[in-house]
């Protein structure tokens, strides 16, 4: 209890010193207090102390806050919230981004560590086998979740909470992945059998010898895997979809998007991109032209059959588009490389990390250079290296286009002869300089679309 109001008073002076105050906090407890013996002696002290009101969850709010978190930072549709804490574990059935069914056990790490796994030396088979059994047990009993009939219809799972992500970054490590955060990131099933081996081969003073995971959970670490490894087998599942969101940006989200019922956004992908240019400060005129004029010059050329018009390349380079300049935030100079990292670090819920990877690719080659996937290629796949030409070239060309900012040259158009591309600008006045500027990109767009390319007025 000493620990837990030491930790309330150092967050009491940090709202104080930013003066927040009244309604403008908002704390919550979630099962660890709601079970335990003291819990009004605590709440009262806490109170007394520091005048913060702490709202004590149910589990159905609990359970609730998960799954804001989760479908407002994912593009969860039909599936299942996991959310593991150290009490309990939350389970939510979600169609079409809305919550039906939920159910929440105490299957914690901390309860499943002090219960079924020893202290220090690594874990026996027997008590590995008594830990899945008892968890098989708990959720096989849940009908909805049981009969695999998520996962069959294509449902995703999607985990929320420390020890979650703390799982994906030794997953992430262990795959030899960049290690740009694990939003997006799957955990999938055979990497999770493969950790839980290593886990349990070593006491719990050893396991933050693994990659990626953190002293202060190596106590509970294997608890944690073990819940995830029964979640996946009972209800069918190849893998759980890492978010970085967790039950407290639910409760900001909440708030956020009170006006709306349920509190969701319209579109994750969209809302994350517009938030990071406006957290940034952007020229919104500018790169609301950048990306018209890019998208333009996307649409025409798979009008012509120089490529297949992708719904989701078109969106990675809009995002591109949106995006390229925030690295002057930092500053003029190598703003393309500062944008890049940004990008990478700021996190884009909502987009997978190799999606990620082109967008902050694509911004890191709008300037100069022919573009590669640098370290960022591990996470490429097949036609990802195709994809990254394709968006740094249009997105290179609508910046040379739109190097005055002035939106002089307000469209374009294209045709096709033989083995070239004439590009011809639609402009309010003398186009020459943006005319000379895209003619440079002649050996990145014969890379990116095999052809050559001419550019007229």
């Amino acid at each position: 209890m000493e620990r837990a109001l030491a930790t309330l008073d150092v967050f009491a002076h940090f709202c104080r010193a930013s003066g927040l105050e009244g309604g403008a906090v908002d704390a919550v407890a979630t099962s660890a207090i709601r079970d335990a013996e003291n819990a009004e002696e605590f709440l009262s002290r806490a109170r007394e102390c520091f005048e913060i009101p702490i709202r004590v969850l149910s589990r159905e709010a609990e359970a609730r806050y998960g799954y804001l978190a989760a479908v407002n930072s994912t593009t969860l549709s039909d599936g299942c919230v996991l959310d593991l804490g150290g009490g309990s574990l939350q389970l939510v059935r979600v169609v079409g981004r809305l919550a039906r069914e939920s159910g929440s056990w105490p299957l914690g790490t901390v309860r499943m560590s002090e219960r079924f796994l020893p202290p220090n030396g690594p874990a026996k088979r027997r008590q590995l086998e008594e830990l899945r059994d008892h968890l098989a047990a708990v959720l096989e009993d849940t009908a909805w979740f049981a009969d695999g009939r998520l996962a069959r219809d294509g449902g995703q799972l999607v985990g929320i909470g420390g020890t979650v992500r703390n799982l994906a970054a030794a997953v992430q490590r262990a795959a030899g992945l960049p290690s740009n955060g694990v939003q997006g990131m799957v955990i999938g099933s055979e990497a999770l059998d493969e950790l839980v081996a290593r886990l349990a081969l070593l006491p719990a003073a050893e396991r933050a010898s693994v990659p990626g995971i953190k002293p202060a959970r190596a106590d509970l670490i294997l608890a944690g895997a073990l819940v995830l490894q029964a979640v996946l087998r009972v209800g069918g599942f190849d893998g759980l979809q890492t978010t970085e969101a967790g039950l407290r940006e639910g409760v900001f989200f909440e708030r956020l998007l009170a006006a709306h019922d349920p509190p969701l956004f319209e579109d994750v992908r969209r809302t994350s991109v517009l938030n990071m240019a406006a957290q940034y400060r952007v020229d919104v005129q500018h790169t609301r032209h950048v990306a018209a004029l890019a998208l333009g010059m996307f649409d025409e050329l798979a009008r012509l059959g120089l490529h297949g018009g992708d719904a989701r390349e078109r969106e990675l380079l809009w995002a591109a588009s949106m995006l390229h300049d925030i690295g002057m935030s930092i500053d003029y100079d190598d703003h393309h490389k500062h944008s890049r990292y940004l990008i990478l670090n700021g996190a884009l819920p909502g987009f997978a990390p190799v999606e990620t990877a082109i967008i902050a690719q694509a911004a890191r080659y709008h300037r100069k250079g022919m573009p590669t996937p640098g370290p960022m290629a591990a996470l490429f796949g097949e036609g990802d290296a195709a994809r990254l030409d394709r968006c740094a070239a249009l997105l290179r060309l609508a910046e040379d286009l739109e190097r005055s900012r002035d939106q002089l040259v307000h469209r374009t158009s294209l045709a096709l002869s033989g083995d070239e591309v004439e590009l011809r600008l639609i402009a309010d006045g003398e186009s020459a300089v943006p005319r000379w500027a895209a003619g440079r990109e002649r050996e990145l767009f014969a890379r990116a679309f095999h052809r050559d390319l001419s550019v007229a007025a």
